[in-house]
This record gives C-alpha cells, structure tokens and sequence, in this order.
C-alpha cells in the first residue's frame, strides 16, 4: 500500500473498536467495566457509548510505553504524516512531552538555553532534570504589548558565552501565532552538534497547508512537542512528540516519557490522535484551506470595524512569520482593556476568546470552526465598538466575574510577563527596567538551579524581607500564565511590588504558599 492510502488506516482506532464491540466478562479495572458502574449523571451528560471504550492496556490495545502492534502502527504513520522519523503519543499533554525532552537531553549541571517566557513545564522540567537554565529575552513588541520570539543573534550570543550548553530550547510559535527565524536558529545550534527542541505547541497545523508558517521538523528542529488538541481534531490533553535526526538519544527519551505518563494511558486520547492524524494527513491541505479562508474573512472585516485593529506580519525582530489562522484583535483603542471586552463578549454576546490580555484579545480559529462562528464574532465586536463608550472597565487584571485563568496554563504560550512589560516599554532603558522585575542577567546562569533552590531548606518571610533573597517558589500570575519568580531566582523589589499589584487588581497568583503573597518561601540562608 503506498504512503498516500496508508494513511486511510487508523490501526489504534480500529483495534479500539474491535475490542469494545468483544462481548466478553471483564475482570479488569477501570471499576466501571464499561459503563456498568458509571452514575447517571455522567451518562446523561456523555451518553453510555464512551464508556465502552473506556478500556484498559488489554493485548489486543497494545503497550504505550512498549508499543509493537495497533499503537506503533499508529505511531509509525502519525511520524510519516508529520515529517518525523519517529512520533512518540502522549496522554499527559505536551506539558509531559517538554518535561521529557529536557530530561532527554540534559542532566544536573547542564547548561540549556531557552527564552525566559518558557512556559512553567519547562520549569518543571529543569527542576527534574536538575539542568542549568541560560535564559535569553525574547524581542518585545510594545505597540502590542506581545513577546516575539528570541532571535538568531541572541541565540547565537548565549552559545558563544556558554559553548558547553546541552541543549537550546524555543517557543514556536508562541500564543499569538507569531514565529521566529527558527532555520537560522536550528543552523546556530548545530554547529555545537547539540539538538534543538522545540515547544511547538500551538503549530501542529503547519505541516498541512503552504500558507502556514515552515514546520519546525522542516525547519531543522531535532525534536518538537504538538499539542494535537489545540488545533487539529483530537481530545483535550491528547499531543505528540516528534523526533528528526541522529541528535536526540531515543532510549534516554523514552525512558524519561515513562517517568512522566500515566501507566493507565487513556485509549480514548490515544485512539483520538490516531483519528486526528488520519483527518488530518488525508484531508489537511482542504481543512487549512477553509480554516485560512475563514479567519481572512474575520480580519478583514474586523479591521473595517472603528478602533479595532489586528495583528499582522511585523518586520520587527523575533517576527519572521505569523499564522495567519491566529487572530489577535486590539481593543485598547476603544478605551477599554481585553480583560473588560472579554466580559462582554463571553458573558453577554456569546463568544468566547482564548486568551485575553490587557490590549487586545486573542482568538483561535480552527478546523472545527464555522461560517456562524466568524459571523458572530463580527457581530459581538460590532457591538463592542456601539456601546464600548459606556463600559465602565473592571481593574486591569480583571474582577471577580472575569475570566484571568481560562486556558493560559497552556505549552507554548510565547508571552512574556506582559504587563511588566507595558509598565517597561514606557521607561527609557527597559532591559534593564526588565531584568529589575525578572531578576536574571542576560546570559547567566541563577545563582542556584531550579532543582537545587526546590530541594534546599526553605523558610517563610514576610513579602518585604524576601527582597534580595533566593526564591524557593514557582510563582506563576494569571495572565499571562509566566513564571515571574521561580527557584532560585533572586527576589526583586520589582517583582513583589508587580505581583502584589496583579492581587490588588482581581488576578490570580499560583505557585505561592501564600496565596496573599503577605509571606514568600525563600532558600534558608
């Protein structure tokens, strides 16, 4: 069978399948035994069907971490479908995927390169791994108040200060579909023969049409992670991980997936990637086609609409591309924030964004959107602009009814500490205003690991006498859902004072033992 009809096949899916419709008495968790034991409630909401494939690694389903039969079938074809010589599925999420690329390449003491606006799971995974963060800043784009990508030159910079790195990371692209020049950034990082891995979260898209951004495994990257579940058609928390090249060890990797899935994978999630790849590798160019078509048509008559305005192609630093299916709509004009505008629109007019952020709103246009869905987002901001002059705006960060923490704990987020970053762009001499509230000279490593700062004694100071002290916490606001302050990091007076402003106005803080930030955990001195 040629490559092209292979990709008719679903082989997890139809050994899923086959297996649900096998009468037979089981004897095996989950408890429910196919729905039997499931309260109604759940089956009135789901219907009974599901929970009939709700099953177990029975022979038949394969191993996921020993895959030899239905999931390395599927596995095999995803990787053929997505340009990789081998794709690993996840069911815990791509948060899982980055944790595991770092504990792949990296171990304690080593030296990785990444932006500092990595999403927390990275985080999570230095602190694992016990490797040694090099941070680089993303370029920033103050008239729209968003994070580009870090550049060439940077990248290259940090590796010429510290050539004995192990790995280089990036966000591509980041939550506002903007991507950076990740070719030269993949030629840089090879010439140290090191690997170049990729949170690629929001791109599992790109390989299916020719007016979306390069692919990263096309652009060079050695490993990158997919959230499935963003933008094509698998479940929630179902992503991939794809593997190009000789650079990446794949028995450390697939040792470091078991230590961070589930032994009781969902079959579900796992047979929804099978189904999404299929979709999406027969089907993809005509899905992109309509997707793109759809999201053109919302441009340009949003942009017809007085005070709004949308993200286009900038020629600025860090913005080599932007996906076009990403729509960022600024409201700011209107003499209102995002945070006020997505209220309204969620609550009032029947439409919900993915992320809002103090300027402007973004939204996520994809294949299992509609001609409606787009005319009912014109419609909502023709409204907004109507009656934008008698909104009364809720704090900055939103109020109590606001929505701050939907969906911003996602891979890949590709935003800075935005609002630091407003208060930044409005002073002369930012980076160093910046690195005044993030607390990390450019190029060099904190003054303890991530890893070394989770497991030292702590202690618990009040906010004002944790000033100049080793933070011992991961503290993450919302929005933009950014690590301001992590372990071992130094605490700045910059920091406290912008996350007890974030408190002050109705935003959410996790991460801290205090969740009135009164009190921070340091490393005992």
């Amino acid at each position: 069978m040629s490559p092209a009809n292979s990709q008719q096949q679903t082989p997890l899916l139809e050994a899923l399948r086959d297996r649900t419709n096998h009468p037979h008495a089981p004897f095996y968790a989950p408890g429910h035994k196919g729905g039997q034991g499931i309260s109604q409630p759940l089956i009135d909401l789901f219907g009974a069907a599901v929970f009939r494939s709700d099953l177990p690694e029975l022979p038949e389903l394969d191993n996921l971490f020993n895959p030899e039969s239905a999931i390395a079938e599927a596995q095999d074809l995803a990787a053929a479908a997505f340009g990789a010589q081998s794709t690993r599925f996840l069911a815990n999420g791509s948060t899982c995927g980055i944790i595991a690329a770092i504990l792949a390449t990296c171990g304690p003491g080593d030296k990785i390169i990444l932006p500092r606006n990595i999403h927390s799971s990275a985080i999570s995974g230095l602190i694992l791994s016990g490797a040694i963060p090099i941070f680089v800043n993303p370029e920033y784009n103050p008239d729209w108040d968003i994070a580009n990508s870090i550049t060439p030159e940077a990248t290259a910079s940090a590796l010429e200060q510290h050539p004995d790195a192990k790995a280089v990371m990036i966000v591509y692209p980041t939550y506002h579909g903007v991507c950076g020049d990740l070719r030269a950034i993949a030629q840089i990082t090879h010439q140290y023969n090191i690997p170049l891995l990729v949170d690629e979260a929001h791109g599992a898209h790109f390989n299916f049409h020719p007016n979306l951004p390069e692919p990263a495994l096309a652009a060079g990257a050695d490993l990158t992670v997919q959230s499935i579940h963003k933008t094509l058609g698998a479940m929630t928390q179902a992503s991939m991980l794809h593997v190009k090249g000789d650079r990446i060890d794949i028995q450390k990797l697939n040792k470091a997936l078991q230590l961070v899935q589930s032994t009781s994978p969902s079959y579900l999630l796992l047979a929804s990637l099978d189904a999404a790849r299929q979709q999406i590798a027969l089907h993809g160019k005509e899905l992109m086609a309509q997707t793109l078509q759809l999201a053109e048509k919302a441009r340009s008559r949003i942009s017809l609409i007085p005070g709004l305005s949308v993200l286009e192609p900038l020629n600025t630093p860090g913005f080599a591309a932007l996906d076009r299916t990403r729509l960022t709509v600024k409201v700011s004009d209107l003499g209102i924030t995002g945070f006020a505008a997505d209220e309204i629109l969620h609550s009032e007019l029947g439409v919900t964004a993915e992320l809002p952020m103090p300027q402007h709103l973004t939204f996520i246009i994809s294949l299992g959107n509609t001609e409606s869905d787009i005319d009912n987002l014109v419609k909502a901001f023709t409204i907004l602009e109507v009656t934008s002059d008698t909104i009364v705006n809720k704090p900055l960060m939103g109020g109590q009814d606001a929505h701050p923490t939907r969906n911003l704990m996602c891979c890949g987020t590709g935003i800075l500490p935005v609002l630091e970053n407003r208060a930044i762009s409005q002073l002369e001499g930012r980076s160093q205003k910046e690195d005044e509230i993030l607390s990390f000279s450019r190029f060099s490593p904190p003054p303890l690991s991530p890893r070394e700062a989770f497991f030292f004694p702590a202690e618990t100071v009040p906010a004002d006498k944790a000033v100049d002290r080793l933070c011992a916490e991961l503290i993450c606001p919302y929005p933009p859902g950014i690590p301001v302050l992590m372990p071992g990091e130094i605490i700045t007076p910059a920091a406290v004072d912008y996350l007890q402003q974030i408190l002050a106005a109705g935003g959410k803080i996790t991460g801290c033992s205090d969740p009135d930030l009164q009190t921070l955990k340091v490393v005992r001195q």
